[in-house]
């Protein structure tokens, strides 16, 4: 059988890391092939190696059963193959449009812009993308920019497409339409390369699945074969379980209070609500509700008028984000990127960030690297932080990686509050699970935690109570053994 492609003993090292080891791969022509794995699986590098981002240390691609030589991404669109990444590229300030066709231009010295509007319209309405081209991506909805993103390979004459954890910054209903984006990429004979660690998702668009993990192909089987339990087994080499929160633990006193505080502009209600020690409470929503709002607000990025937020029975309204931090409350942002990390900084230098005055690692403004090494070193170790040293570069690390860095700065100062937005978001299976227990555990302790999450499930397993809230007020606060989820739903909705 010729194969649209086939990847013959890949082999990609960095420094003190084997991202592949000798791995084999075949795709189908006309087929959804999903590559399944852990964050920091090697899948990404290997479809960057397919790109020609990378090139392999050791074996060889072929494409439609002849050998190719891709050095660079201009190959790669030699060879039909187009790749759409996590994080777009796009122009902002240019239209949809123009973003398509930027550097792939059709008529010449000067921009025939009518004769490239009408064929990547005739692309769009083939493949029922339902865009306007000539609205600034500036203005476009994240799932509206992907669209852009998917035109832009089509109008390269991309037959092989390789789709990136498509769904990671997705809504709900955005990941619904791009479903139904990928069948129709199929449907008109394109072969797609789906790259994700979501389960749901390969029972859903995948006709066959490759598994690796940590740099080796585990298994090659179609859908048919094989059961999301099975998955995600041979994803990370053990059972995975879901962690539940069913310890009942006596409360103590009340951290964090919030009185009659106005989250949305656009209208007058307000939220209340409190966490005691022992605590997790739940925020359920949609996405968009004031969730985002409320963590500003407990963190400080939203500052409010006094006798409006109370940590530990002090009015920290007005007060700046150290020091609530330095007051004792730890902070996972819903937003890791932008938030939580600075991307070009070390893991060790990440371990720092909002703890730069403190001791033992600063002293009189001088920072103290064997005892920031030493602590960094045994957070590595204790959060299973899949790095080669503590000096590398937080970028280099997959999503997981990075939010277990996260979770370990934030939570290893003794915080007696942790704010926990999104925690899982992009995650895998085993990091989610990593994650639940390490959250569970922290309320053993006796943290109170404020857990706001779009994932309903991971609020109805942890919290002990749900706050749900609707358009910046909550519509009802419900007890863990009160949980229903249509009861949520509808709440949710406004009803």
């Amino acid at each position: 059988m010729e194969y649209a492609i086939e990847l013959r003993n890949i082999t990609k090292e960095f420094p003190g890391i084997k991202a592949n080891d000798n791995i084999n791969l075949k795709v189908r022509k006309n087929e959804v092939h999903s590559l399944l794995g852990e964050n920091g699986s090697g899948k990404s590098t290997l479809m960057n190696i397919l790109f020609g981002l990378y090139q392999p240390d050791e074996g060889d691609i072929y494409i439609n059963g002849e050998k190719a030589n891709i050095k660079n991404p201009e190959d790669a669109h030699r060879y039909g193959i187009g790749m759409v990444h996590q994080h777009f590229m796009l122009v902002e300030q240019m239209t949809a449009l123009e973003n398509i066709i930027l550097g792939n231009e059709s008529s010449g010295f000067f921009l025939n812009k009518s004769k490239s509007y009408k064929i990547v319209k005739e692309m769009v309405d083939k493949y029922g993308f339902k865009i306007d081209l000539n609205e600034k991506v500036s203005n476009l909805s994240i799932g509206m920019k992907q669209r852009v993103e998917i035109l832009k390979t089509l109008y390269r004459g991309a037959e092989i497409v390789i789709l990136d954890e498509p769904s990671a910054v997705l809504t709900p209903q955005e990941v619904i339409e791009l479903y139904g984006i990928i069948n129709s990429l199929k449907e008109k004979g394109k072969t797609v390369i789906f790259i994700t660690h979501k389960l749901n998702e390969i029972m859903e668009v995948a006709d066959s699945i490759t598994v690796i993990r940590r740099g080796k192909v585990i298994s090659s089987l179609s859908k048919c074969e094989t059961t999301p339990e099975k998955l995600a087994h041979e994803m990370v080499g053990r059972n995975v379980e879901t962690i539940v929160s069913n310890e009942n633990i006596k409360l103590g006193k009340t951290v964090l209070k919030i009185k009659n505080v106005n989250l949305l502009t656009k209208n007058k209600d307000t939220i209340s609500l409190e966490i005691k020690e022992g605590e997790i409470l739940g925020i359920a929503g949609v996405d968009g509700n004031g969730q985002l709002q409320l963590e500003e607000t407990v963190i400080g990025l939203k500052p409010q008028v006094p006798e409006k937020v109370f940590f530990n029975g002090v009015d920290i309204g007005q007060m700046s984000i150290s020091q609530r931090k330095s007051m004792g409350i730890g902070y996972i942002p819903s937003d890791r990127f932008h938030r939580a990390i600075l991307p070009s900084f070390s893991v060790k230098e990440n371990v720092l960030l909002g703890f730069h005055d403190n001791e033992p690692f600063v002293n009189k403004g001088i920072i103290n690297n064997k005892n920031l090494l030493s602590k960094t070193e045994s957070l590595i170790e204790e959060f299973d932080v899949r790095v080669p040293n503590a000096s590398v570069s937080i970028n280099k690390l997959s999503g997981g990686n990075q939010q277990k860095v996260v979770l370990a700065r934030e939570t290893s100062q003794n915080p007696s509050l942790i704010i926990a937005a999104q925690p899982t978001r992009g995650l895998d299976v085993g990091a989610i699970e990593f994650i639940h227990r390490n959250l569970l555990s922290l309320k053993k302790q006796g943290k109170a935690i404020l857990l706001i999450s779009a994932e309903l499930s991971e609020v109805m397993n942890l919290s002990d109570k749900i706050a749900v809230m609707f358009e910046g007020k909550i519509q009802g606060i419900i007890e863990r053994k009160d949980f229903d989820k249509e009861r949520i739903g509808r709440l949710m909705a406004g009803n």
